[in-house]
């Protein structure tokens, strides 16, 4: 796997430098429309004082068309450069996504967004053992999703194990869209807004999917077409003819209490689709982008047929639905609500309207969203593949019964201070021993595997140059807490957590899943007798239940006891000490190594702090 620079760096830098050029390219002609607007706006004004000036002296038509030609070439100018300033406005959002893209290739996390997520009945403790959301998380190293859609997607995929079969259409779709960036950027600048101030779509859903109110009334649907044929045509005969105009107006009068009777009900319907038809209309340009592209792989087959459903794309029907609310916002305009309703009934025809799309296209809003929102996840594990070409698609299949890793790393590190190793996890009635001194990579091989573990059972890739596995459920016993406010000491917050890995066991042995457990100096909380006989029971718990896991211990006693050196698979890392001379006096290469470690660094450390073996 490359621990070099990635060729994904060159390209980054290359499309930073392009937009960058646009981007003041469309600022200078933005400058000029603005100079030509006000140019145009002063003529118009310059000759508006001309007349005010001279009107009672003469009647001056010269110069009145004078002024309309240049308030006529101000509002044509408007449109235009609204275009220049959103092409403008875009060319520095796609500048902005490669200057992330390269802080990312560095894991420069201090200059990178932190995506905000909440995820419902997940484990916190896997979530922050493993660093999977917040600063410096695997989540914010794929953060280019910015939908609430596409947010939930990847974190139920990080989340939540997929079965083999998903996986592998997730990663074909991955590989897909991986050499694809343009097509990654140009939809992420298209969702980017929607970070800022996410949509509220729930009360428009709530409304797209439940039942019609007018069209199911067809005796009241009809009334209100034949209605202002009547009225108009009986007022029009009393226009050009001798009928007289009366039955015209008692028309009008039966329009006028058909809407008082019904006008609750119909204000109720139109502001409720008016209110939140914006919310999900902000989602159409990014929706545009992802239909925009023919897909191969079937995953991202289904989700653009979900997108485009029986051949008319979505941002289409939501121009429709954006149309008809248009035209029913007649209503906020007094005057001419009150002439189109008496006569036309407008507010019906709106209503019956935006019901024919609510029929037609609202039990289809929520696939639309869900659609995105897995489009936007796969094009975040893409990126993840495009950023890292050393990255291999791991095999996950059921009849593999251990985990094998070739070059094994930690995606979180960047690349240059990344060292990998090759890792194997199992078979049922084993478990890997990590033994080493302190600061020398056991907790960071044990957060390596279990995060490489998550992005393969989402469909991603890992830092691996090839990695084998079966679909495993991940339960984790790294940072501990203890609590005062709960009052759970350090020690009695380890059992719990060790309880949690125990159970989760159970669960899958009874459920014919298997269990990876990653526990990381297990039992540190208490002395070294009980600390053995804890931690033979819970190993024989473990391997009865067929999981597979790896301990991370610095007790070198454990590795002694002859029950758990019966079943374990040691490994352990150690540090180099320099006595004397210039630089570090200890230093780690974190390489792993077979057998249990032969070195402490306890006191070492102590004496680098200052701490003397006297003291």
């Amino acid at each position: 796997m490359s621990r070099g620079p990635q060729p994904s760096a060159d390209i980054y830098r290359q499309r930073l430098a392009t937009f960058e050029v646009e981007e003041k390219r469309l600022g200078r002609i933005s400058f000029r429309y603005s100079l030509l607007r006000g140019g145009l706006f002063f003529g118009f004004a310059g000759c508006l004082a001309v007349i005010l000036v001279r009107a009672g002296s003469a009647f001056l038509p010269g110069w009145w068309v004078a002024a309309a030609v240049w308030l006529v070439a101000f509002f044509a100018v408007l449109p235009v450069h609204d275009r220049v300033i959103a092409a403008m406005r875009r060319a520095a959002d796609l500048r902005t996504l490669n200057e992330e893209a390269l802080h990312r290739l560095a894991r420069a996390w201090e200059r990178l967004p932190v995506p905000q997520t909440v995820v419902e009945g997940v484990d916190g403790h896997l979530a922050r053992d493993l660093d999977l959301f917040g600063r410096a998380s695997l989540f914010q190293l794929l953060g280019t999703v910015h939908t609430p859609p596409g947010k939930a997607s990847l974190a139920g995929w990080l989340l939540r194990p997929a079965a083999p079969a998903e996986i592998a259409g997730r990663q074909e779709a991955v590989a897909e869209l991986a050499p694809e960036i343009d097509f990654r950027q140009q939809m992420e600048v298209r969702a980017r807004p929607l970070d800022r101030v996410p949509p509220d779509t729930d009360r428009f859903l709530e409304w797209a999917e439940g039942e019609p109110w007018l069209l199911p009334r067809r005796g009241l649907l009809w009334l209100t077409r034949l209605l202002p044929l009547i009225t108009i045509g009986l007022l029009v005969a009393a226009g050009i003819s001798d009928v007289p105009v009366g039955p015209g107006l008692f028309f009008v009068v039966v329009n006028l209490m058909l809407t008082r009777n019904l006008r609750e009900r119909l204000e109720e319907t139109l502001n409720r689709v008016s209110a939140r038809e914006g919310e999900l209309l902000r989602y159409a340009e990014a929706m545009e982008v992802a239909v925009g592209r023919p897909a191969e792989a079937e995953v991202l087959q289904k989700n653009v047929s979900l997108l485009s459903p029986e051949g008319v794309p979505a941002h289409r029907w939501m121009d429709l639905l954006h149309r008809r609310v248009v035209m029913s916002d007649a209503r906020h305009s007094t005057l001419l609500h009150v002439f189109l309703q008496l006569l036309l009934l407008w507010d019906f025809h709106m209503v019956w309207r935006l019901e024919r799309w609510q029929r037609d296209a609202g039990p289809r809003v929520r696939d639309w969203l869900a659609a995105l929102g897995e489009i936007e996840a796969l094009n975040a594990l893409a990126g993840l593949s495009f950023d890292n070409p050393g990255w291999a698609f791991p095999t996950v299949a059921t009849d593999e019964s251990r985990i094998t890793a070739r070059d094994l790393g930690h995606p979180l590190i960047a690349a240059e201070h990344r060292v990998g190793n090759d890792v194997e996890v199992g078979p049922p009635g084993t478990f890997l021993l990590v033994t080493g001194s302190n600061m020398s990579g056991k907790s960071t091989m044990l957060r390596a595997v279990g995060i490489n573990a998550v992005l393969a059972l989402a469909g991603g890739p890992v830092c691996a140059a090839e990695m084998r596995l079966p679909p495993v459920e991940i339960a984790t016993s790294i940072l501990i807490e203890d609590s005062l406010a709960a009052g759970v000491s350090f020690f009695m917050a380890e059992v719990l957590r060790i309880q949690a890995v125990v159970a989760a066991a159970d669960r899958s042995a009874a459920e014919g899943r298997r269990l990876l457990y990653l526990l990381d100096e297990i039992l540190r909380g208490t002395n070294s007798s009980e600390r053995q006989v804890a931690v033979r029971r819970v190993v024989r718990h473990l391997l009865r239940h067929g999981a597979i896991g790896a301990i991370s211990t610095h007790d070198l006693q454990l590795a002694e006891i002859e029950e758990l050196r019966a079943v374990s698979r040691p490994v352990h890392f150690r540090e180099t000490i320099h006595p004397g001379g210039q630089g570090p006096a200890m230093t780690f290469d974190y390489k792993m190594r077979p057998g249990v470690a032969t070195t402490v660094n306890a006191l070492k450390l102590m004496e680098l702090v200052g701490l003397s073996a006297e003291d």
